[in-house]
């Protein structure tokens, strides 16, 4: 019995996947060609989409929002928790990024699933609130460009809708956050982050040391 959450060594970790990871052959082919890019830091462990795909299922989406895709890993993860008729707005600024993931949602028969709109996410945002898809979303996933995460944060507040869920990515920043030395703006900007939500009463929230932190938000 611990405690604290145990630290998970290479071992126990590959035990870990064994014994919990469910992805098909595309997923995986999808994942380890990402693997061999230069930004492949940048990717989700494999154990976060099969949780986002989940927590998709039990928050019984039918609309989510990504923001930041790169090449599509937990975009597909998502769009497979979503029934036929559900719809994930997809938000990046990279077409080069994205066109890989483009291949594997058409194999795995989800693109129709999949409105990718390359703009600035925090346009692509506003436009849907200007529109008045307010507490329309069930699901919301923001992964990109951190000195923007309080902006996707409140946006993603107006358009997911009540018990809902909203689901942050790096919220422990590889450590950076808890090293007192660490005072770049990425790094600055998760701290406040964190610090706003855990004192946030419009939500319940939890940090989770899934990935590189995951940080769960239910909208009140």
């Amino acid at each position: 019995m611990s405690r604290q959450t145990i630290n998970l060594n290479s071992g126990l970790y590959r035990y870990m996947l064994s014994n919990t990871l469910r992805e098909d052959d595309i997923a995986q082919a999808l994942r380890e060609r990402t693997a061999a890019m230069a930004e492949s830091n940048m990717q989700i462990s494999p154990e976060q989409g099969q949780l986002m795909y989940l927590l998709a299922k039990l928050v019984g989406c039918r609309n989510a929002i990504e923001v930041g895709v790169f090449t599509g890993y937990s975009t597909l993860c998502v769009a497979r928790a979503l029934p036929a008729a559900g719809r994930l707005i997809a938000c990046d600024v990279s077409e080069d990024w994205t066109s890989v993931g483009r291949e594997y949602w058409q194999q795995a028969q989800v693109d129709r699933k999949i409105d990718l709109r390359i703009a600035p996410a925090l346009d692509t945002l506003q436009q849907l609130i200007e529109k008045g898809q307010t507490r329309l979303f069930d699901f919301a996933f923001i992964d990109a460009d951190k000195s923007n995460y309080d902006n996707y944060y409140e946006a993603c507040l107006k358009l997911v809708r009540a018990n809902g869920l909203i689901a942050i990515d790096n919220t422990l920043w590889a450590g950076a956050v808890a090293d007192p030395e660490a005072d770049d703006e990425d790094t600055q900007a998760i701290r406040a982050l964190n610090r706003k939500i855990h004192q946030d009463g419009r939500v319940d929230q939890i940090l989770l040391p899934v990935g590189d932190g995951l940080t769960l938000v239910r909208p009140r």
